[in-house]
């Protein structure tokens, strides 16, 4: 199986020795607690499930700025995006060496880890400034990810973790929600060696359920992982248990059996274009897959990125040998009324835009909202069924 990124073997920090566990959970009672903010908390759960490896903890204000410039850490480690714990009130751990860092998205905010703490660094706004628009290539405010992390606080905190829950995942989405370890163990379970991962942040309609049939069959791959994320998202996008039950639905009637796996991980959305499909190239490489898909306007938000940037940026800014997954360039993919089949855009030159079957997402919306079915050839009907149920519950309320 592929070798995770930057070491021989996964290492993730979640402490899965019950006794360890439990002296540890009884330690953080004892200890000073900062509760996190939601960015921080996605963080130590990407960490404790080894999607974050090899990095052991929180980044400091140094390996950050390196790594927002120049996508690696201080010591060389190839990195795209900073991994921070960040907040605005330090009062309560000033003085703190090591501290419990609690979960913000769970009632009752339990302790999600242990935090050793190396150093409590101020960051300046002209730090956070060239890091915003390193990392999304703006500082508009306008930006949902730029706004998010411009705003996650001044003070950094960083060093190692140890952690003890993997937040409201594991409860909300007990079918889905898999570590980096638990999808590695699965893959050599079902005997694949080339697996090729497809993220989505949105339920999959025709032509993503091409897409990932044609990255299948082109690359050769055993399998397909259908990785999904769980966590925070934009306003207006569609919820992850309704997702989750599109996608499910799609791979079990479309799908032959043990061909795709549909799994989801803890993380909240950057809309960083290029450098998040590096970090999802990243971490999907340390879930044990040789192939990755990036496609037209990967992990974008509105126009700030060129259409393929977040294919551009594998060749421009990612160092040969820093990455062993390979990335699949996909294009935008339609149904094509000349052909009668879904197809890459690319491939079919002699298209125009009235050939194809597109929909835009407001028209999908308006059309499930009320009642209309949306054609075949852009959504199944069993996608589309789960959907409009959604859609009809939100004009109910």
């Amino acid at each position: 199986m592929i070798k995770p990124h930057g070491s021989e073997t996964l290492n993730p920090l979640f402490v899965y020795d019950v006794k360890q566990h439990h002296e540890l959970q009884k330690e953080a009672e004892g200890l000073p607690s900062l509760l996190l903010n939601s960015a921080a908390a996605a963080n130590a759960v990407m960490l404790g499930a080894g999607y974050f490896n090899p990095l052991t903890g929180y980044m400091n204000v140094a390996d950050a700025m390196s790594v927002a410039k120049k996508l690696h850490t201080t010591s060389g480690l190839f990195w795209p995006v900073p991994i921070f714990n960040r907040t605005d009130d330090i009062s309560a751990i000033k003085n703190a060496k090591r501290i419990a860092l609690r979960d913000p998205n769970s009632e009752g905010n339990p302790v999600m880890a242990i935090q050793n703490i190396d150093a409590i660094e101020e960051i300046s706004a002209e730090q956070l400034k060239a890091m915003t628009e390193n990392i999304f290539t703006t500082s508009d405010a306008e930006h949902p990810g730029a706004t998010t992390f411009s705003n996650l606080g001044k003070y950094a905190i960083s060093g190692p973790i140890q952690v003890l829950n993997f937040s409201y995942f594991q409860q909300d989405f007990p079918d889905t929600f898999r570590t980096a370890v638990e999808i590695r163990n699965e893959i050599a379970e079902r005997g694949w060696n080339k697996v090729v991962a497809f993220q989505t942040r949105n339920p999959m309609h025709r032509a993503h359920e091409e897409l990932c049939r044609m990255a299948h069959e082109t690359l050769k791959t055993d399998g397909i992982l259908v990785h999904m994320l769980l966590g925070k998202l934009k306003p207006g996008d569609i919820p992850a248990p309704v997702r989750d039950a599109a996608i499910r639905k799609m791979v079990e009637v479309y799908f032959p059996p043990n061909t795709v796996m549909v799994t989801g991980y803890g993380f909240d959305m950057l809309y960083a274009g290029p450098r998040e499909a590096v970090l999802h190239a990243t971490f999907r490489q340390n879930a044990g897959c040789t192939h990755f898909v990036v496609g037209r306007d990967h992990a974008g938000v509105g126009d700030y990125y060129g259409a393929f940037d977040s294919q551009k940026i594998f060749e421009e800014r990612v160092p040969p040998g820093a990455l062993l997954i390979e990335i699949f360039r996909a294009d935008h993919t339609a149904y094509s009324k000349k052909l009668n089949k879904v197809v890459m855009m690319r491939d079919v030159p002699d298209h125009s835009k009235e050939d194809f079957v597109i929909l835009s997402g407001t028209k999908v919306r308006k059309m499930l909202s009320e009642g209309k079915d949306l054609p075949p050839e852009f959504s199944r009907p069993e996608v589309a069924k789960i959907l409009m149920e959604y859609y009809q519950s939100q004009v109910a309320k």
